[in-house]
């Protein structure tokens, strides 16, 4: 082949190449497919809302936007699908806030033990302008943006005994989830927490592995932790939440009008998550009960009052500023 036909040949190769790209670039912004990971059971009300957020998506951007949720960790563990966000391999994601504050100190603060005296103080933060402000100092922080605050439940400690005072808890082996902020109230209580991974507790439990774990009743349904556990203690330690975050690299991608369909769907979703899983708790502990299980209803203040001390120890990743005024709200 001559060098002028060499030289054709590959002006031709290159502006195929290009088309195609310009082809694969102009058929991604006609409809591009999301990626929300999360670590719950299918059987969840938080994988339902994200699957109707995902059909709400797709309508309401007339098509621009389909997602795909992947459950049940499927994507990875809590720790592996946050990481996803930052690298742009996930789009969406819900976390616990004590993760969240592994990239951002403040943020975490919602899920400390007994920093909310019941429900309406939690939701009264959700929609306060702390919890605003919070969100943004993250979103500056990772790039990464909050869109929603779910309600996940009261956490309570399930055992094989019952546990009515922190002393019953001394040097017991209780799981609970890789982030430092969980272990604040087994350490203060005298236990022995344990970090595993979500996907291998009931095998834990079932093992001996571990003694004990908590979570909120739906989860533990969920989950069913207490085909393996006898008691189910009340202690309501922590009212936990899950965040709704965009990854920046998704979010920047995004125009103002889409920006705020993700924002007004998520939100949507949120309410519906925290409505069910209030329903949930309301109607669950008959529901164990009639399983066999003991509910062991506790009073919580010596509890709260081994771990109140804590609230601004070396544990706490927020200001004596933000927790004044957390503590304000609804009062």
């Amino acid at each position: 082949m001559s060098h002028k036909r060499q030289r054709q040949f590959k002006l031709l190769r290159m502006t195929a190449i290009a088309l195609a790209a310009a082809g694969i670039s102009m058929g991604a912004n006609a409809q591009q497919s999301l990626r929300f990971a999360h670590v719950y059971e299918t059987s969840e009300p938080f994988h339902k809302w994200a699957l109707w957020a995902a059909d709400e998506i797709e309508q309401r951007t007339e098509g621009r936007y389909t997602m795909q949720v992947h459950p049940a960790s499927s994507l990875g563990k809590e720790e592996d699908i946050n990481e996803g966000l930052q690298l742009g391999t996930i789009d969406v994601i819900y976390t616990g806030t004590q993760f969240a504050g592994r990239s951002y100190g403040p943020i975490g603060i919602a899920g400390a033990a007994y920093m909310f005296r019941d429900f309406d103080h939690w939701q009264a933060y959700a929609d306060s302008d702390l919890f605003q402000e919070i969100a943004d100092g993250y979103q500056n922080a990772t790039g990464n943006v909050p869109l929603a605050l779910n309600y996940y439940g009261e956490r309570h400690v399930t055992a094989n005994k019952a546990i009515n005072a922190p002393d019953d808890m001394r040097n017991l082996r209780i799981r609970v989830p890789n982030a430092p902020l969980y272990m604040m109230f087994p350490r203060a209580a005298g236990a022995n927490p344990t970090p595993i991974a979500f996907d291998e507790v009931y095998l834990a439990l079932q093992q001996g592995v571990v003694d004990a774990q908590e979570n909120p009743l739906p989860t533990i349904r969920a989950k069913a932790f207490h085909e393996v556990q006898d008691y189910i203690n009340l202690t309501g330690h922590i009212t936990d939440s899950l965040i709704t975050i965009v990854g920046g690299p998704r979010w920047n991608q995004l125009s103002e009008e889409d920006r705020e369909i993700f924002r007004e769907v998520f939100e949507e979703a949120a309410r519906n998550n925290t409505e069910e899983i209030v329903q949930a708790e309301q109607d669950l502990v008959a529901w164990f009960e009639e399983q066999g299980t003991t509910v062991n209803r506790v009073d919580r203040t010596p509890f709260r009052e081994v771990v109140m001390p804590h609230h601004l120890g070396d544990a706490a990743t927020w200001d004596e500023e933000t927790y004044e005024r957390l503590q304000a709200i609804g009062q």
